[in-house]
């Protein structure tokens, strides 16, 4: 078999799988996979049957475009999902609510709601169906919502008018002027009930998802996650309330002003609840806890709540799932750059792997078999069963045919020493048949966040495969602020940005030139978001010629600048104060501050629906560089948002990312420039 290097087309013909549905009775799993088309640009999504005791995947949807959030029915006859289809001579407007028999058949169409339908939870019956819907909240009944859709729709202004603090997300405006309301749903009769209807709750407007609330197991009780503040902003503190179904009555059953609340889930016994808690009030950097609320007695409406994690020094991430003997938690953790699914035994506090990663990004668990997504930096994401007494096997082999005839290079971790005497971990990635006697060049991948962390992760728009492909070492530093080093290490940062960070890099690369295959002339440094802040910070306080060149993608430059943002509200959390207040301290902790000393090239590439950190951020440094005389070079998208999605754009970003690097590597110039 001819051996092939992996490059862009092999990246975006992976097939994409997403979380893992299980049947209650663990005999099967429902994954959503995403396939790309270069040649249309775009891509389409169905759902897959995967069976955990053997057999071959089978397709199960084929009618829909965006065929997504799969969940199996509580009885195990019905699959609902949320897509866009057109059905009856209708064409979905917005996202709408479909169910498909578990043994298949044709799709159909729970309900039409004109403001669409977003994420859902089964009811236990399997009957009924809780979704979120965007609505204007001052309106009651579905024709009421109807008409107001219909008539924002068609409006001729384009203009967003608000007075909310938060009214964008990442790369969306957040729909004007209303707000996420659960819906009950009848899944035959299709009839639909708003649940918040002539109330002052809402879900989380970031980003409302299934996670933000759970139903009783005896299908009586909603809990969910609200901000109690009449003001709602991106770091609003939540609190938990219990929904009773047949009388519509709201009770806030956990309120402390110092703790955000967030994912709650209900214990097989309906007693309990599981839910994260951060305790913002010590400072905001503090990670999301494991807590349990216990109600005081049966059908009693109030209990009282414990963080039960507290001495476990890793952050929980939804979602959460309770062991059926109640006596334990599911859920995913980071530790050392690594993602793994943990088991947290209550009574004694305990933690330990139940399946380990590369990344664990999804799972899914009933009647003992455990189903999981995992990737890791060598391979794209894999469904694999765990079976009682089994070890973890693999029930699809989407991407082997495409990806077996690669030829992959060698990612391992490294440690160093690091600013303030700490461990650093730092993660390579050696090209395809790696002979350490050669010369290589080092490439830097700086990652965002700050507060995230480089690993063992399979990554589409970084791919530290393709990188290594095109014959560099890729070396990814899990810098002082990043997460799964302990809270200590992540909150080491604050008030000082830039600092540690670059002690920790230069660290990095002062350790790799040691090596005998690095060439000291062929060091590159690139990053995006917070990376692009750190290769942004680099250019002003790193002497030129220590990096050949910089790639800079939707960098964070003028702090100042930075408050039209989303994030606005964490800036003096972070910086230490607001611009107005200290406007010396945030400078200092501004890249512009330091222009003056900038002369290292560097590649500018950002997208215009970039809210979390606005294209004028990376149009101002590029064009701060061409004043200073700066070799520099922009890549704009006016289509993408703060990543590069489409298979095309994502194309242009590897080939421009790639060239720039060859042009300001002295190995790859014409032998007549170089000898100059």
């Amino acid at each position: 078999m001819a051996h092939k290097l992996f490059d862009i087309e092999a990246l975006w013909k992976i097939e994409r799988l997403g979380a893992p549905s299980l049947s209650p009775d663990g005999a099967q799993a429902v994954v959503p996979v995403t396939r790309f088309s270069m040649a249309d640009n775009n891509s389409r999504t169905g759902l897959w049957l995967l069976s955990t005791r053997g057999g071959k995947p089978r397709a199960l949807t084929h009618g829909g475009d965006k065929d997504g959030q799969p969940q199996w029915s509580p009885r195990g006859d019905r699959i609902a999902f949320v897509g866009k289809r057109e059905q009856e001579g209708r064409k979905d407007a917005s996202p709408q609510l479909y169910v498909i028999p578990a043994d298949g058949g044709e799709a159909r169409r729970v309900a039409t709601v004109a403001t669409g339908l977003e994420a859902y939870r089964w009811l236990p019956d399997g009957k009924r169906i809780a979704a979120v819907s965007w609505v204007w909240p001052q309106l009651k009944g579905g024709r009421a919502q109807a008409k107001a859709y219909k008539d924002f729709s068609e409006r001729k202004e384009t203009g967003y008018v608000t007075a909310e603090p938060l009214y964008r997300f990442w790369d969306d405006n957040l729909p004007q002027d209303r707000v996420p309301h659960l819906h009950l749903i009848d899944v035959d009769s299709g009839k639909v009930r708003d649940l918040f209807e002539g109330t002052p709750y809402e879900l989380r407007r970031p980003d409302p998802s299934a996670e933000n609330f759970d139903i009783s197991p005896d299908g009586e009780r909603i809990v969910f996650a609200f901000d109690p503040a009449p003001v709602k902003r991106i770091d609003g503190r939540f609190a938990l309330a219990e929904l009773q179904l047949a009388t519509g009555r709201i009770d806030v059953i956990a309120r402390d002003d110092d703790y955000d609340f967030s994912s709650p889930r209900y214990s097989p016994d309906g007693d309990r609840i599981a839910f994260t808690a951060s305790h913002q009030g010590r400072k905001h950097t503090m990670p999301a806890q494991l807590a349990v609320w216990e109600r005081s007695r049966p059908g009693s409406r109030s209990g009282r709540w414990a963080v039960e994690s507290e001495a476990w020094d890793h952050e929980v991430h939804a979602p959460l799932h309770w062991e059926e003997d109640g006596q334990a938690v599911l859920f995913t953790a980071e530790q050392q750059g690594r993602c793994h699914l943990w088991r947290f035994d209550l009574p004694d506090r305990r933690a330990e792997v139940v399946l380990e990663g590369g990344w664990v990004h999804g799972f899914d668990k009933q009647a003992g078999t455990l189903v999981a997504l995992r990737d890791s930096a060598s391979h794209p994401g894999q469904i694999v069963a765990c079976l009682p007494g089994q070890p973890p096997r693999r029930l699809e082999r989407f991407n082997d045919a495409l990806l077996g005839p690669m030829v992959w290079g060698r990612n391992e971790a490294l440690w160093i020493d690091g600013a303030e005497g700490d461990k650093v971990q730092v993660w390579m990635t050696y090209p395809p048949g790696f002979d350490p006697k050669k010369k290589y060049p080092l490439l830097h991948l700086i990652h965002g966040g700050p507060h995230t962390a480089a690993g063992d992760v399979w990554h589409y728009r970084w791919n530290t495969e393709l990188f290594a492909a095109q014959g560099y070492v890729v070396a990814a530093v899990n810098y002082h602020g990043s997460s799964s080093f302990g809270y200590a290490f992540l909150d080491s940062i604050t008030h000082r940005w830039g600092t540690l960070e670059l002690q920790d890099i230069e660290a990095a690369t002062d350790a790799l030139l040691q090596q005998p295959w690095a060439d000291p002339a062929r060091v590159f440094a690139t990053g995006g978001s917070y990376g692009g802040y750190m290769v942004a910070w680099m250019n002003g306080h790193v002497d030129p010629g220590r990096y050949a060149a910089y790639v800079c993608h939707a960098g964070c430059f003028d702090w100042q600048a930075m408050f039209a943002d989303d994030a606005w509200s964490w800036h003096a959390k972070e910086l230490g104060a607001w611009y107005w207040d200290k406007p010396d301290q945030v400078a200092a902790q501004s890249p512009s501050t330091y222009a003056g000393n900038m002369r290292t090239p560097t590649l500018v590439i950002h997208g215009a629906k970039d809210y979390r950190v606005p294209d004028a951020q990376g149009l101002a440094y590029y064009n701060t560089l061409h004043a200073r005389g700066v070799d520099t070079r922009l890549l704009w998208f006016p289509d993408e948002n703060h990543w590069v999605l489409k298979p095309r754009n994502s194309r242009l970003w590897y080939a421009e990312f790639l060239a720039w690097l060859k042009r300001h590597d002295p190995a790859q110039q014409p032998a007549r420039k170089r000898r100059k």
